[in-house]
């Protein structure tokens, strides 16, 4: 089936024409259709489908055939989506549709500068991408006129809706027209979440393409199962293999991406890092550089899961597994897309066990499990250097212990001792804390420690 099928405009016709595509996927061929029939919808189909042209190019279609209800230029469609990456990702496409048709687009998100934003949306875009947050903010501050809007656009509706953002979707919702066109796509929607989108939609058409939740059949899975400890190692091990041209390697933390980051830059591998606490102007950095080849493997968090659509992508890396069976789907949708062939490897250590059974159980399969020829967990390097020195031996570490024993037998509280000891030491000697481990870095630091410090001290006084 031809796109020229599917009642599309002529310009735009020529525009997927200049972009190289020939044939609609599923996804496409079927929610085409109902956006053009003007039904408001929700559409579910396996990431790496071509879901931002299913919505992006109907729509162009309608805004391209009929003139603004007013005469003064106001935002005729308000596309939302969950991260930064995204947005830019839907406007690079959106523009590359819309090159034969004059359409203002502009891109509202945080992380850079309000100014140019602002101007954009008081000039009247035809269309907005934006992020729900700064969006928001700049609706608070009077710089959005909505009133005329004709079509309203959920992308990756689940996590919108799932991970914090309701609550300023429903206030960006609620300023927005009563009748209007309304659209929700994801990979992913589960049933708690669809029915929320009775707050947001009229009799909505549903358009779902294979199984929900299901992973690409053209991406090969494997399970590499390793201790905690010989993770970094067996990632360096990997990519000893050039076969690994264009890696994405997923994380837990922020903290953790930075830290494999300088692990293989001192392995001699080029990396980029992409997670929140980059600035914006540093993650378009990154994904530029990952793309155009400039860097063999890009570090991210869950942040790149969702609107990185980058060709070529060989191989996806679960350097920490995923908990949530949503999350892995999302991240080795990122290999294997439009039908090209990659592969997800997942490191999995004995805390993972529940979340692979669980996955496995979704699934209905059990996913291939693999040794690394050749790694010696043994002989690899440590993950970060030392400057703690060498460990005393164990007669002496025992006297250490014998020693903190008070009168009559009793023993003092050992957090008590190594307290003294910090404090009683120089501070030019006192050594760098080490960074903590990957699994905990994230957590608040407990304040028992100190707690039990204080109790000691009171009961060493006491004695």
């Amino acid at each position: 089936m031809p796109f020229s099928t599917l009642g599309l405009d002529d310009r735009i016709l020529q525009a997927i024409k200049e972009a190289g595509y020939t044939e609609p996927t599923p996804i496409q061929a079927a929610a085409i259709p109902e956006i053009l029939a003007r039904h408001d919808l929700i559409g579910i189909a396996q990431t790496g489908t071509g879901k931002t042209a299913a919505f992006t190019l109907p729509l162009l279609t309608l805004m391209a055939g009929s003139a603004p209800a007013s005469g003064r230029k106001k935002t005729r469609t308000l596309v939302l989506a969950p991260t930064r990456e995204l947005v830019v990702q839907i406007e690079e496409n959106v523009c590359a549709y819309s090159r034969h048709v004059p359409l203002r687009i502009a891109k509202v998100f945080g992380g850079v500068g309000e100014r140019p934003q602002i101007d954009a949306l008081r000039a009247g875009s035809d269309m907005v991408i934006a992020t729900p947050g700064r969006l928001l903010d700049l609706m608070r501050q009077g710089h959005a006129d909505f009133s005329a809007l004709e079509y309203l656009v959920l992308d990756e509706a689940d996590r919108m809706l799932d991970m914090g953002f309701l609550p300023d979707i429903r206030r960006i919702v609620k300023a927005l027209p009563v009748r209007r066109q309304t659209l929700l796509f994801s990979a992913t929607l589960s049933k708690e979440i669809e029915s929320l989108t009775k707050e947001f939609q009229q009799h909505p058409k549903k358009v779902e393409i294979g199984r929900r939740s299901n992973p690409a059949d053209t991406v090969t899975q494997l399970i590499y199962e390793v201790k905690k400890d010989h993770k970094p190692g067996l990632l360096s091990h990997l990519l000893r293999d050039q076969s690994l041209n264009m890696v994405l390697v997923f994380t837990r933390t922020k903290h953790g991406a930075d830290r494999i980051a300088k692990r293989l830059a001192r392995d001699g591998v080029t990396t980029a890092t992409l997670h929140a606490n980059r600035s914006q102007n540093q993650r378009l950095r990154a994904l530029q550089d990952f793309k155009s080849g400039a860097v063999r493997v890009l570090v991210a968090t869950d942040i790149a899961a969702r609107g990185i659509d980058v060709d070529g992508i060989s191989h996806v890396i679960n350097f920490d597994f995923p908990p949530h069976v949503e999350d892995y789907v999302h991240r080795i949708g990122r290999t294997g897309r439009a039908n090209a062939i990659g592969d997800a490897i997942s490191f999995v250590t004995s805390e993972d066990y529940g979340a692979l059974r669980s996955l496995e159980r979704f699934i209905g399969r059990g996913i291939v499990r693999r040794q690394a020829e050749g790694f010696d967990p043994g002989a690899q390097p440590p993950e970060e250097p030392s400057d703690r020195g060498p460990r005393p031996p164990r007669q002496q570490q025992q006297r250490s212990r014998n020693n903190g024993r008070g009168q009559g037998g009793e023993q003092r509280r050992s957090s008590a001792r190594p307290q003294q000891q910090r404090d009683n030491r120089p501070r030019s000697q006192s050594p760098s804390r080490p960074e903590r481990p990957a699994a905990r870095e994230e957590q608040p630091e407990s304040p028992a420690p100190l707690r039990q410090q204080g109790r000691a001290g009171r009961r060493s006084r006491r004695w």
